[in-house]
């Protein structure tokens, strides 16, 4: 069978749009004709596609912990972390309280009744459950009892992916939000950093992020689950319905490799 009518098929985290737009561009230099279908979505969604029966070959999801809960070993095989990263706070040139804004003091400035701010679903998305996560370490971090559920009242919109977030920051449809530092740098929002100690980007935290969890929707219909803070991974797998293993298989090692570590680090990633 020629490349010509070969199809691959990819389901990411938006997060990782750019960073698979430039991998299948590359990709596609190195196999001419084949065709290459991607989807971006939530990351918790994107797992749910893949349970109720959607068939992709590649998965590259926001949260290496989606793997271990939702897809491995019915879906999945083996996964594995490519990239790393931290919640940060991204704004516009044109945001309310943008000149008085710091990491000293984002709560109070996003707090105030005129700031709007916005996350991403948490049942859909894993940037929504971290920004929750965020919030309730920060609480006591800064020592602030009750910082966490005004935070959480506060919080004007909630969007279905993490990147549709920093669209609607770019576009003015609101002050703040809560996303990876990755889509700010991409799309050259400014934005305040977080303490280490909370942004979920320090291994050596790990323990300390622990303390935070989220209730999500499980696999199964009607039922929870809860999921505590962990430092963030990105992590890719490959089905194992897919009908050209070993062109996914080329695929991953792209990304994994010196390839992808350049285009994930001109993204704004930690390549792992």
């Amino acid at each position: 069978m020629t490349a010509s009518t070969k199809s691959l098929r990819i389901i990411h985290a938006g997060a990782l749009q750019r960073v698979m737009e430039n991998c299948v561009e590359r990709f596609s230099i190195q196999n001419p004709g084949l065709n290459i279908e991607m989807k971006g979505v939530g990351s918790r969604e994107g797992a749910k596609r893949l349970l109720s029966g959607e068939n992709y070959d590649i998965i590259a999801l926001a949260d290496q912990a989606l793997f271990a809960e939702l897809l491995v070993p019915d879906v999945v095989k083996d996964y594995f972390v490519f990239a790393a990263d931290q919640i940060v706070i991204g704004y516009g040139l044109l945001s309310r309280e943008s000149k008085e804004i710091t990491k000293e003091n984002w709560i109070d400035n996003l707090l105030k009744p005129q700031v709007s701010f916005a996350r991403s679903d948490h049942h859909l998305d894993p940037c929504g459950y971290r920004t929750l996560m965020v919030w309730q370490l920060a609480e006591q971090f800064y020592n602030r009892p009750g910082l966490s559920s005004a935070l959480e009242a506060a919080c004007n919109s909630i969007y279905p992916k993490s990147l549709d977030l920093s669209s609607a920051v770019f576009t003015g449809n609101v002050d703040y939000a809560f996303l990876y530092s990755s889509e700010a740098q991409q799309l050259g929002l400014p934005y305040i950093a977080l303490p280490s100690r909370i942004n979920l980007s320090n291994p050596a935290y790990a323990d300390f992020y622990d303390r935070a969890s989220v209730t999500v929707e499980s696999k199964i219909p009607g039922k929870n689950v809860i999921i505590h803070g962990n430092p963030i991974e990105f992590a890719i797998g490959l089905s194992k319905q897919s009908q050209y293993p070993e062109l996914a298989q080329s695929f991953v090692d792209l990304l994994t490799g010196p390839e992808g570590s350049s285009i994930l680090e001109e993204c704004g990633f930690i390549p792992c």
